[in-house]
């Protein structure tokens, strides 16, 4: 079962003196914090996990594709390449 990540309010000054604490609750709670200066947001604090998940989104299988093309030595095509390939494609569609 996932956790969804709770997200609470805290001012610059008490991040400057409680960082160490913040870091353990983002990361063993799951808790995002939006950090406001002069009562105006400014950043958000959030564990890499929640990062990852929500901020980089790639499917996994496109990240598989990728990883499987780098290591066959295909992860580069010159523009060319990329050209014939969409004028073939265009040419079978018939367009």
């Amino acid at each position: 079962m996932e956790i969804k990540p709770t997200t609470r309010l805290i001012d610059a000054l008490t991040v400057r003196t409680r960082f160490g604490e913040i870091m353990e609750t983002v990361e063993q709670e799951q808790v995002r914090f939006v950090v406001s200066r002069r009562g105006k947001a400014k950043l958000v604090i959030l564990g890499i996990r929640d990062y990852l998940r929500n901020i980089i989104k790639k499917p996994e299988v496109l990240v598989q594709l990728q990883l499987e093309a780098k290591e066959a030595g295909q992860d580069t095509i010159a523009d060319a390449e990329i050209d014939a390939e969409i004028a073939a494609a265009r040419q079978a569609q018939g367009k």
